[in-house]
């Protein structure tokens, strides 16, 4: 498998493997987004290894939590591979579009000031650059509510 590949299922896993098929791969976007956007490195692996190892420093959680980052369950690691995949190849979205950021609903970080809210899925919050905001919230399974693009069964 391409390092950028396991890069972008690796952040999948770690910080969305509980998280409805919908965040998921929305948390594949906002890697994506990241890579795409002149603000953040190029490449997926650059993206997720931003800021290094050190605790709180780090721009996803799993990166610096001082964990290893070896995925233990076998169903959900074929899951964030497909995941990986399909985002990758533009095949889903979860219409977070130019979202480059997200936190946990029980967190509350300084910069969420900063960027417009784009959609809440299900533990997670989205954002994006500017500061117009489209709010939606989207419960599990309810994506064709929200107008994304899911064309994934059986991951």
């Amino acid at each position: 498998m391409l390092p950028e590949l396991v890069c972008l299922a690796l952040a999948v896993y770690h910080e969305a493997r509980s998280e409805p098929l919908l965040g998921q791969i929305a948390v594949a976007e906002v890697v994506l987004n990241r890579a795409d956007s002149s603000r953040y490195p190029d490449k997926v692996c650059e993206v997720v290894t931003q800021g290094g190892t050190v605790r709180h420093r780090c721009q996803f959680s799993y990166y610096c939590d001082g964990k290893p980052e070896t995925p233990f369950n076998r169903r959900a690691w074929r899951r964030s591979v497909a995941i990986a995949k399909l985002s990758r190849n533009g095949v889903v979205s979860a219409g977070v579009h130019d979202a480059t950021h997200y936190h946990a609903t029980y967190v509350a970080p300084y910069w969420r000031a900063h960027f417009s809210l784009v959609r809440t899925i299900g533990s997670h919050i989205f954002y994006r650059p500017e500061r117009r905001s489209s709010v939606h919230t989207i419960a599990s399974g309810d994506a064709e509510a929200a107008g994304s693009t899911v064309l994934v069964a059986n991951l």
